[in-house]
């Protein structure tokens, strides 16, 4: 009789465990103290107090079920190796991590643009293009990671001030795609009086190839013939660059 009790006990006990998966006891960011909150932290501290993770956590707002917004920026920047990373995925890619959508991704380009449209402005205003390290640092940002080849123009002044610097084509550097009549047209519109060309080289490999000569020789001839002088031609590649000028080959 004691027996079958306790065998019936047994049973009992083994019919209650649930077959289900635990709750995570992960407490959401309102609920942290309010000198942990990222917001908070950057409203009473300054935003050069916070951590990367943290600053990217403003941004993203709020995590998802399982993780909050400053484990979802942590994981983001590990992912990606940091900002520079993250600025070189399309918002597709960014949005195969879990957690990240849309919405989310669409906020990190957005403010990835900002802080180089903020460096190009404070350049543009203060800075004169001088030489090939100059360039090197303003368009570097928006070259360095790409997966496809970009060509820019960037136009000064007589006084070598920045006036204006924009995208003429992306795609392979061939004389057959860069339009002289587009470069020139491009620089008696904004009344430049030099202009320097700009492009990556998505290997990493900064050397200039027989095509690039080939198309800087071209590209210089037409814009000499309006009065615009060449200054420059800078390839960027991976954490370098390389100058037509400063190689003697303008």
């Amino acid at each position: 009789m004691i027996r079958s009790l306790r065998k019936a006990q047994q049973s009992t006990t083994y019919s209650l465990q649930p077959k289900k998966l635990m709750a995570r006891y992960t407490p959401k960011i309102p609920e942290w103290p309010e000198d942990d909150r990222p917001r908070e932290r950057l409203i009473k501290f300054g935003a050069d107090k916070l951590s990367d993770a943290e600053i990217l956590a403003i941004l993203l707002r709020v995590g998802n079920q399982e993780t909050t917004a400053i484990d979802l920026a942590r994981h983001l920047i590990k992912e990606f190796g940091g900002f520079r990373g993250m600025d070189g995925k399309s918002v597709s890619e960014l949005c195969e991590v879990n957690g990240i959508g849309m919405a989310k991704a669409a906020q990190i380009k957005a403010a990835m643009e900002l802080g180089k449209r903020l460096f190009l402005e404070e350049a543009g205003s203060k800075v004169r293009v001088e030489c090939s390290e100059d360039v090197y640092r303003i368009v570097n940002p928006y070259l360095r990671d790409l997966s496809r080849e970009v060509f820019k123009i960037i136009l000064l002044t007589s006084r070598n001030r920045l006036i204006h610097e924009k995208t003429i084509f992306e795609g392979s550097l061939t004389e057959s795609i860069v339009s002289p009549r587009e470069i020139v047209k491009e620089a008696i519109n904004h009344s430049a009086a030099s202009v320097v060309f700009v492009h990556n080289h998505p290997s990493g490999n900064p050397e200039p190839s027989e095509e690039d000569k080939r198309v800087t020789r071209q590209l210089k001839s037409a814009c000499q013939v309006v009065g615009v002088s060449v200054l420059d031609h800078v390839i960027i590649g991976d954490d370098g660059f390389f100058s037509f000028a400063d190689a003697g080959l303008l």
